[in-house]
């Protein structure tokens, strides 16, 4: 029988310096501890999230202790216990730093559950229940004593040692029963039904277990719900185990419609939504981490450089003076060594800075392909429910969907290569679009943040631009996604006001005059200029704007990219204006031209046979889906070696390879496939980035790399490019 105990936790009076952002930060883990008493998970999870986030800021350990331990609370309950794991251990840090005792009960008790229910781990269970209990008795908490000995004692009776648990539970049934805690009462009633029915004593057992079942619907829904459920289940074993099969069945049934009931896929999505975003700030925590170690050992460096210049002056004069000073080359030898070691600590400095640099651009590949891996999954979902529905194909909802998950996909890109950025080494892509199209599709996608303030958002677009114009629509769209949604948030009650000018013509060269426009609190001048630098917010008074601070870096790198320049006009109390000048091709034979290039003719009588390797379950169905609508035949297998036995035994047009495959990854599965002498084509449908393997995916034999998410025509286009070949 499982037991919380986090509700305490947020009663206790605190007193420090900043008692008043204390006071704040407690009061958001007490609804976040609320929230998941009423099984609400999403909610919990977004609250304790911004009470760590706040506690990190103030250094406090014991809050985040108590932000980390609620966090674990709602990953091991409603979605992946062993992430619930990392995150207690997390608090048991921080706890164990801030030296809580209460805390470090909390803390222990939970990992003793992690180990009990989870792992069947009875003897580290049991260890972390004691430890627990250690720190009650230190305090002298009489209700956190006796949980402890709660939750000892149904260990023990797990693990089938009935006589040293029974020891437990008659030292607090005195306290039990003069106590009116129905949670207490309701696992001590469930341990003896389970003590009782290991002796044979089946009555008194059906009894206490009755009981407990009584207790637990004497409250109202919310975390009760989870205890009923293992009441639930003890009863139906029990009536198991007596050959009363009808009785067993009838609370089976209950027991598993209330535990679907609570733990029901939708909860456990929000939940992981949620956690990803927590994954993300720890994230973003270390690499705060490494970039503040090596902004230490470049200032190290410089330092070290000067220690070496001065050595070197040193080492002149020594040898100018040697012939007359020779009584003095013991120092100098001396000198000489210290300079050595000087150097040899410089050396180490710079392979420190050189790992921690090295660190930052693995962590940032990393998460580009676990983050474009699932966004394959949306991308492709959302066009199959397009292809599957016609009569959804004008669906504002649907289209708008499929619009912010392409548009999640720029963003993560560039998000995470924003040092590519700085570098210049993203290039602008040349595609047909439509401004009107694209500004009421951002306007559309932000239409409830515009609710939510009272906003009114007005588009405006020139008609003498043209209807279609050729260049880079999805950093055009990120462009004014940030800066209509900085709008929206920092204006209430107003109007924010979007317009597209065409300003002059050279040639096939059209140039557009954007402007973004509000009449919120505005942004005073010496600020003026922060807020183009990375990760920088300017506060406000009027309210609570959050973000990452790298909404306006972004926006004034890439419209530098399309080689114009962002102005910003703002007056505090008014409002502000944002407006930039890009020049896009409108040239008909040009837009031809690219459309023809994406088209892809599939009118052939030949059913060409592809094989995809790829071990995702849910990129599976979509790449399958893509391929039968377009007539092709698709098999799919989950890893290499199973792939060389089908290409040996099968004729197959195309190998799709995913890269990052458990077992045997696509590299090493495309050489095997070529010392064999198989010459099927083989094109990388990955979630790498394309610079990272195609030196790599060439030496293997790899004919074409393709990054997910894609367009389906430009999967087609290569398939028939290599068929062709």
């Amino acid at each position: 029988m499982r037991t919380y105990f986090i509700l305490v936790i947020y009663l206790l009076p605190v007193f420090t310096l900043a008692q008043y952002s204390v006071r704040s930060i407690e009061k958001t883990l007490d609804q976040a501890g609320k929230a998941f008493y009423d099984l609400n998970g999403e909610k919990s999870l977004r609250l304790s999230q911004k009470a760590l986030d706040q506690a990190h800021k103030i250094n406090s350990d014991v809050l985040m202790a108590k932000a980390y331990n609620l966090i674990g609370l709602n990953l091991e309950e409603f979605y992946s216990a062993d992430k619930g794991l990392k995150y207690y251990k997390k608090a048991l840090v921080y706890a164990q730093k801030g030296q809580n005792d209460s805390v470090l009960i909390w803390v222990n008790n939970n990992l003793g559950n992690y180990y009990s229910y989870r792992k069947n781990d009875f003897n580290s269970s049991i260890i972390y229940y004691e430890e627990g209990l250690r720190f009650a008795e230190k305090i002298k908490d009489s209700i956190e004593i006796m949980y402890a000995k709660l939750s000892i004692s149904g260990a023990f009776f797990e693990a089938k040692k009935f006589k040293e648990g029974y020891a437990y539970v008659q030292s607090i049934q005195s306290y039990i029963t003069r106590s009116k805690d129905v949670e207490a009462a309701l696992h001590f009633h469930s341990l003896l039904g389970t003590y009782y029915g290991a002796l044979g004593q089946n009555d008194r057992a059906e009894a206490h277990l009755k009981k407990a079942l009584l207790l637990g619907k004497s409250q109202k829904g919310n975390l009760f719900d989870v205890y009923i459920i293992d009441v639930y289940n003890d009863l139906s074993n029990h009536y198991k185990k007596n050959g009363a099969t009808e009785q067993a069945l009838y609370f089976e049934n209950l027991y598993k419609n209330l535990k679907e009931k609570i733990y029901n896929e939708e909860r456990r999505k929000k939940v992981k939504l949620a956690s990803s975003q927590i994954e993300i700030d720890e994230y973003q925590r270390q690499i705060d981490k490494i970039e503040g170690e090596k902004n230490q050992q470049d200032k190290y460096l410089k330092e070290s450089k000067l220690i070496v210049l001065l050595f070197v002056i040193i080492l002149i004069i020594l040898l100018l003076l040697l012939f007359s000073l020779y009584r003095n080359n013991l120092f100098r030898e001396k000198t000489y060594a210290e300079l050595q070691k000087a150097y040899a600590e410089l050396q180490i400095a710079k392979d420190r800075a050189e790992e921690a640099s090295r660190l930052k651009s693995q962590f940032v590949s990393t998460i580009s392909h676990e983050l474009r891996t699932p966004l394959y999954g949306v991308v492709g979902i959302a066009t199959i429910i397009l292809d599957e529905h016609k009569e959804l194909a004008n669906s504002p909802h649907l289209n708008s969907l499929k619009f912010s998950a392409r548009y999640l996909l720029s963003l993560v890109n560039d998000l995470l290569q924003i040092n590519k950025i700085e570098e210049n080494k993203i290039a602008l892509e040349r595609m047909i679009f439509n401004v009107s199209d694209e500004l009421n599709t951002i306007a559309d996608s932000l239409e409830f943040i515009a609710l939510k303030n009272n906003n009114q958002l007005v588009t405006v677009i020139d008609p003498n631009i043209p209807e279609f114009l050729i260049g880079d629509k999805l950093r055009l769209s990120q462009v004014f996604m940030n800066l209509v949604s900085n709008a929206l948030k920092f204006t209430k009650d107003g109007v924010v006001h979007v317009a597209a000018t065409l300003d002059h013509v050279e040639d096939t060269q059209h140039y557009i005059h954007f402007s973004v426009s509000d009449t919120g609190v505005g942004i005073a001048p010496e600020d003026q200029q922060k807020i183009f630098e990375k990760f920088v917010q300017i506060e406000r008074k009027e309210g609570d704007y959050q973000g990452t601070g790298l909404g306006l870096s972004i926006v004034q790198r890439l419209v530098e990219l399309f080689g114009s320049s962002i102005t910003l006009e703002s007056e505090v109390g008014k409002g502000t204006t944002f407006s930039f000048t890009i020049s896009f091709e409108a040239d008909e034979s040009q837009k031809n031209a690219i459309i023809n290039n994406i088209e892809v003719d599939l009118s052939t009588n030949q059913m060409y046979r592809i094989l995809v390797v790829e071990d995702n379950k849910i990129n599976q169905v979509v790449t399958k889906k893509i391929l039968e609508s377009n007539h092709f035949k698709c098999t799919v297998l989950d890893n290499g070696y199973a792939a060389i036995d089908a290409l040996e035994n099968e004729h197959y047009d195309i190998v799709l390879m995913d890269i990052n495959m458990p077992i045997i990854n696509g590299f090493e599965t495309t050489k095997l496939i070529r010392k064999k002498g198989i010459q099927t084509p083989v094109i990388a449908l990955t979630a790498f980035d394309k610079q990272e393997i195609t030196e790599q995916a060439l030496a293997v034999g790899i004919n074409d790399i393709i990054i997910k998410p894609f367009e389906s025509t430009k999967l087609f286009q290569v398939i028939g490019n290599l068929i062709e070949q």
